[in-house]
Parts: structure tokens; sequence; C-alpha cells
């Protein structure tokens, strides 16, 4: 059974750092494509980051880029290390598997989903 599971979360100070991670189990993910989502409370769930399935390759939305940086230890974990947060960062944060290579930025293309993780940003 594929299963993701988020970790890292939790309350920080704008201007600080966290690092999310994402555990990915059931079956090897060296082939897919791996990305991070958020949904903020009332809004629709985001786009924030993707990365190819070697690692060579990341897009990122607007809104994180320079910011966020996505990296991926080894075929099952990813992570999302975030700096110079925002209060609008706030939001759950959600880890997506893709069963291609290539990497996305729309949810409807990623085939698995963690449960998400809590991200507060205070200012």
């Amino acid at each position: 059974q594929v299963q993701l599971v988020e970790s890292g979360g939790g309350l920080v100070q704008a201007g600080g750092s966290l690092r999310l991670s994402c555990a990915a189990s059931g079956r090897s993910f060296r082939t897919y494509a791996m990305a991070w989502f958020r949904q903020a409370p009332g809004k629709e769930r985001e786009f924030v980051a993707a990365i190819y399935w070697s690692g060579s390759s990341t897009i990122y939305a607007d809104s994180v880029k320079g910011r966020f940086t996505i990296s991926r230890a080894n075929a099952n974990t990813v992570y999302l290390q975030m700096n110079s947060v925002k209060p609008e960062d706030t939001a759950v944060y959600y880890c997506a598997a893709r069963s291609t290579s290539t990497v996305a930025a729309t949810r409807r293309q990623y085939d698995y989903w963690g449960q998400g993780t809590q991200v507060t940003v205070s200012s």
C-alpha cells in the first residue's frame, strides 16, 4: 500500500526557517516526480514545488521562488526547506507523487497524496 507521510510542520516566526519531510513507502518512487502543495483556510490547494525523479530538475511557484528549496534525499524521501517564511505561507502542506518522471504543477496530475502537515507563520 502506497503511503506518503509528511512531518516537520509547526509554528515559526516570520523570517524564520522550517524543513518539511515526506517519507514515501509501499513501493520505490525512483522514477516518480514528487511535489509539495499547500492549502490555506478557505482557499484552493495550490502548487508549491516539484522535483524530477533524479533531482536534476525542479520547478517552483512564483510566490516561493528564491525562498523555498525542494530536494530529494533518495527515491522515497523528499524535503522542502522553507526560508524567510511569511504569514501568507501559513497552510497545510501536502506531499504528492506522480507516476511519471516529469514534473508537473497541477493537482490532478498527481496520483498519491499524504495527509498533510500544518505550518503556521506568526507575524
